[in-house]
């Protein structure tokens, strides 16, 4: 949960709201911190005060949204048996469902920026999607969730390509599902 929240309409709030929608849509890589300020109104001095960098600022971010769709994919989880066939596409078909409609596939379609060329490739230590499907999914030391979170993550990326290309996801989400193993539609979108 996040130690504070900003002021709406403060230098900070509104630093965060362009970072989310730019972060969201391009990844961290595209997004420079001269356009987070002037997108924002605010001057770069500000970003540096109230994060002390760009990779801050995305952290900031990148936290947020791993909690916002960390939370969905909990709730599923907690009325689906993740055991039974379905059960975890659903759960990951939550997650993908929110991120891709609320602007924020990029976002989490890559790795943090600290974890490019670590010593763990799945970065399961510090990100917690990672975590989450590794306690839900792996079995007899099978690695079912880094799998499944490439999976995930590479659906992410497309749909996200998709839709800054101006078309849609449908199809994305759709070979999602049954990559998972969900031909049924179990977990279709509203």
């Amino acid at each position: 949960m996040r130690s504070w929240v900003p002021v709406p309409g403060s230098t900070k709030a509104l630093l965060v709201q362009e970072a989310l929608a730019a972060f969201g849509a391009r990844g961290y890589e595209a997004v420079g911190v001269t356009e987070l300020a002037t997108s924002a109104g605010v001057t770069i001095g500000s970003l540096y005060h109230h994060f002390g960098s760009k990779a801050g600022l995305y952290d900031v971010v990148r936290t947020d949204v791993e909690r916002r769709v960390l939370d969905r994919m909990e709730g599923a989880a907690a009325v689906r048996d993740t055991r039974e066939p379905g059960g975890l596409a659903a759960v990951l078909l939550v997650g993908y469902d929110y991120l891709v409609g609320s602007g924020f596939a990029r976002l989490l379609a890559e790795p943090r920026p600290d974890e490019i060329g670590g010593a763990d490739p799945s970065g399961s230590s510090s990100d917690p999607i990672a975590v989450f499907l590794a306690d839900t999914a792996d079995a007899d030391e099978a690695p079912i969730g880094s799998l499944l979170l490439a999976a995930w993550r590479q659906a992410l990326a497309e749909a996200s390509a998709r839709l800054q290309a101006g078309g849609d996801a449908a199809s994305v989400r759709r070979a999602l599902a049954a990559v998972l193993g969900d031909r049924a539609g179990i977990g279709a979108s509203a």
